[in-house]
């Protein structure tokens, strides 16, 4: 029992100890009440014990195989290597000078963890040289729910990430909050599975229709005969939003759960981080699955014969890319719409491109 209390397995060992304990309890009331001779009693024992200690063994070793597996999650990786100023920082550089140049009244940004390298470069290119902290300065980092949060509560004056949910939408109406939608990028939302999986590419249909839950078998698709593990990301998250938008009116399956002890002693449940199982599924945006995560143990699945990448995003050959954009709500900051004009200027664009997203330019300019 109190082992339990230290384990972050609560679940398990709490029932665990529950069945333990009960079983504990009819042994003792065995050998007061019932006669029975002392060897069938403590062989009885010994058999319960090795019982239980092998209940425990073998979970602990599962739950050692399972945490041994690769995952993929925004929190793989360091984001301060991409802070701005800081010495051998991988954030993006100009080739030269800025055209603008902030000194005071800077605007405060927040961002999708994925777009940090990006506005990390533009404040690095515009900002004045000093520490910004990701946790509370002007350049902030945070994920996509919370950067829509801070923004629409008045902590930030932009944030730089995917569009709003339907649900962002709605808590910024209630708000009375005008959410203002300013492309300046295009990325690919990419699928992935384990590198060892044969499959190298699914229709935009198998794909609709494993995240509906039709298709639950590699094997439909020209796989091994397994099930399918489609992994989810968490609500409101940008590429949550760009997996609804894809599925239309079609309606999503339930996903794989993670159970997380809350920080009451509760149990509460949450979509889980991709797993790099053999037989799992996952997705996420170009630069965060490439460049952000590189992780060697995935592979990008092609996507009606065509791979994601910048060629194919320009002439829209991928069918799945879509637009990021600075996200505003009429800051009276007068440096917001000096700074966004900028991030449309051939320097902006040049840093989108440069960390590694396609410039709005770049997609108008083959239309």
């Amino acid at each position: 029992m109190i082992f339990s209390l230290f384990s972050e397995d609560t679940k398990f060992y709490t029932l665990f100890v529950i069945v333990a304990t009960s079983v504990l309890a009819i042994f003792i009331i065995w050998r007061i009440f019932i006669p029975v001779r002392a060897r069938i009693f403590n062989r009885s024992l010994i058999a319960f014990f090795s019982l239980a200690a092998l209940t425990a063994g073998g979970y602990e070793i599962r739950e050692a195989y399972v945490n041994s597996i690769p995952t993929v999650s925004e929190q793989d990786f360091v984001l301060d290597e991409y802070q701005p100023y800081r010495e051998n920082t991988k954030a993006a550089k100009l080739d030269e000078s800025s055209t603008l140049r902030l000194e005071g009244d800077l605007p405060k940004m927040d961002g999708a963890t994925a777009l940090y390298p990006l506005y990390a470069a533009f404040a690095q290119a515009v900002y004045p040289k000093k520490q910004y902290n990701q946790f509370d300065s002007e350049v902030m980092a945070s994920t996509t729910p919370e950067a829509y949060k801070n923004l629409m509560d008045g902590s930030v004056d932009v944030i730089f990430a995917a569009g709003p949910s339907e649900q962002q939408l709605e808590e910024a109406k209630s708000k009375g909050v005008e959410l203002k939608l300013t492309p300046i990028g295009r990325e690919a939302f990419v699928f992935f599975v384990n590198a060892s999986n044969p499959v190298k590419g699914l229709s935009t249909e198998q794909i609709l229709s494993i995240y509906e839950g039709k298709i639950t078998n590699w094997q439909e698709v020209g796989g091994r005969d397994e099930k399918i593990r489609a992994f989810q990301r968490p609500e409101n998250s940008g590429s949550q939003t760009m997996l609804e938008k894809i599925m239309a009116n079609k309606k999503i399956m339930t996903p794989p759960m993670d159970d997380v002890v809350g920080g009451m002693g509760g149990i509460i449940e949450r979509t889980a981080n991709y797993k790099n199982y053999d037989n799992a599924i996952g997705y996420s945006f170009l630069f965060f699955a490439t460049e952000m995560v590189n992780n060697g143990n995935i592979r990008l699945l092609e996507v009606n014969g065509v791979m994601p990448e910048k060629r194919t995003i320009v002439n829209k050959e991928y069918p799945f890319a879509a637009e990021f954009y600075a996200v505003t709500t009429g800051s009276k900051n007068p440096n917001v719409p000096r700074l966004i004009e900028w991030i449309l200027s051939e320097q902006g664009q040049s840093l989108v491109e440069k960390t590694g997203y396609t410039p709005v330019a770049a997609t108008n300019t083959n239309e």
